[in-house]
């Protein structure tokens, strides 16, 4: 066995080495082989490759030949055209001159026309002129009057025709405009008049104070008269006991201390203890409540008109206004209408309604120191509302409202317009007779320092004036101007409540006798 096994790896040993000669060699001969035919391969690629790009460089000479002929002719298209539009250019450039040329020969013709034209029109006008100047001498020769007496009488004629036709349009838009102005201004009048109504009661200057007895006529009077004395003492009012059963007068030219005295009086009666001591107890109780009243009295003016934001200063002085009067009307009722129709003709014209009515609140406010104080109450009142800090517009509202200057605003010309209204109502005010017969007196007075009138006729109450011309001084274009003038003196120098009207009447008349 073990011989088999050594035999067997004797030939394994023998038939290694044979076999990797063996097959080494065959490697060897496979290997030559392959690089052959690679290298062969490899000529033939080169070759391929060679003759390939030998193609692509023919195909690209050829394309760029092309390329550049395309390229040229373009150019040479480009070339072509631009050589005509510049050819086209210098035609037109060339008819251009032409045109100009034959412009400039035309103006030259022209000029040369127009020089001789105006020295054909100098000529002219020397031989019109030397023509105008014999013509006026001849025309004063005829007419016997020198060239300036002549312009004169031109003038005069020219200046009486103008003066009347002026007339003639004066007339004609003054009653064109008051037809519309009147018709605008009597509906918002109207309205606003319809939308505030107001009581007017008279103002007097006396109070009455009722007694439940006639035996407190002499408690009131006193010991010798000291209780009465006392009471007018400190009160500054007349005490008036007369017949009058269970009644006592006061009388007083100032509303406060006639005020201050019923309250007083009124007090000691209730309680019954009158003397000396319990006197000046109750007038220092009656001024304090007086007081009160003032300040509660214009607190509820400016509730009733809807105005916020016055001075407390100013909210007391219109207090004070409940106890003054003018012409019999109470000056703070008649502030109060003068707010409220202030508000509503601003409405009526789309302005501010709020400063509206805070100007007619304040326009008289004046009034209430116009007595402890010198000046009138329209320059006490722009004072004490520059004093406390009212606006330009309320301001010139204030001091316009009677005409003393100009009105800068609509809302002044409004308060100004309310103030009449209010101080024309039926009823509102009261006149003396005294100053009822001088504003009459005043109005004839007036329309007869006119030249050419003859006669003035002051009617209806003072609101109207009738006033009758010399017919050979004053003709039918004067009479407008006439009145007009009239009209104006009569707002600067007088004061009335509403409005006058001017009435001029120019009459002719002719008379012959037969014979």
């Amino acid at each position: 066995m073990m011989g088999i096994i050594i035999a067997v790896v004797a030939s394994l040993v023998v038939a290694v080495p044979v076999t990797f000669v063996v097959t080494s060699n065959y490697q060897k001969n496979a290997a030559k082989s392959k690089i052959g035919s690679a290298e062969e391969q490899a000529r033939e690629i080169i070759d391929e490759a060679l003759k390939t790009a030998e193609e692509k460089k023919r195909e690209g000479l050829l394309e760029v030949k092309e390329e550049s002929i395309r390229t040229k002719n373009e150019l040479d298209k480009e070339i072509k055209e631009r050589r005509a539009e510049i050819q086209r250019n210098e035609r037109r450039i060339q008819q251009k001159e032409e045109n100009i040329d034959r412009k400039t020969e035309a103006i030259e013709k022209k000029e040369a026309s127009l020089v001789a034209r105006e020295e054909n029109l100098n000529k002219q006008k020397e031989a019109i002129a030397k023509l105008n100047e014999e013509r006026v001498q001849e025309l004063e020769r005829i007419s016997g009057l020198t060239s300036d007496q002549a312009k004169d009488y031109l003038l005069k004629i020219v200046e009486d025709e103008v003066k009347h036709e002026t007339a003639v349009m004066v007339k004609e838009l003054e009653s064109r405009a008051k037809e519309e102005a009147d018709k605008k201004a009597k509906e918002y009048v109207v309205n606003a008049i319809q939308r505030c109504a107001a009581d007017h009661v008279s103002e007097t200057t006396i109070s009455v104070v009722n007694l439940p007895n006639d035996e407190m006529k002499g408690r009131i009077i006193g010991r010798e008269g000291r209780n009465i004395r006392t009471i007018e003492t400190l009160t500054g009012v007349d005490l008036i006991i007369d017949d009058t059963p269970e009644a006592v007068i006061l009388s007083g030219f100032d509303p406060i201390r006639r005020e201050v005295a019923r309250i007083a009086l009124e007090k000691l009666i209730i309680d019954g203890r009158i003397h000396p001591a319990k006197i000046e107890e109750m007038v220092e109780k009656a001024q304090k409540e007086v007081e009160t009243m003032i300040k509660e009295e214009g607190e509820a003016a400016l509730l009733e008109v809807g105005v916020h934001g016055i001075h407390p200063e100013l909210v007391k002085l219109l207090g004070k206004m409940k106890f003054r009067t003018s012409y019999g009307q109470n000056a703070l009722k008649h502030s109060i209408e003068v707010a409220q129709l202030s508000g509503l003709l601003a409405s009526e014209l789309g302005l501010d309604v709020r400063i509206a009515k805070r100007a007619g609140l304040l326009h008289d406010i004046g009034k209430s120191v116009d007595h402890e104080m010198e000046g009138s109450h329209v320059q006490l009142g722009v004072e004490l509302c520059r004093k406390y800090k009212e606006s330009a517009l309320v301001i010139n509202a204030v001091e316009s409202h009677h005409g003393d200057v100009e009105p800068t605003s609509l809302i002044a010309c409004l308060v100004q317009a309310a103030d009449a209204i209010s101080a024309a109502r039926p009823g509102a005010r009261r006149e003396t007779l005294e100053t009822y017969t001088s504003r009459l007196r005043q109005l004839e007075e007036i329309s007869n320092s006119f030249k050419g009138v003859d006669k003035s006729f002051a009617i209806h109450a003072g609101r109207e004036v009738r006033i009758m011309v010399i017919p050979e001084q004053i003709s039918d274009a004067d009479m407008v101007l006439l009145a007009r003038d009239i009209s104006k003196q009569i707002e600067e120098q007088m004061e009335y409540p509403g409005q006058i009207k001017v009435n001029v009447i120019r009459e002719s008349r002719v008379t012959d006798y037969a014979k």
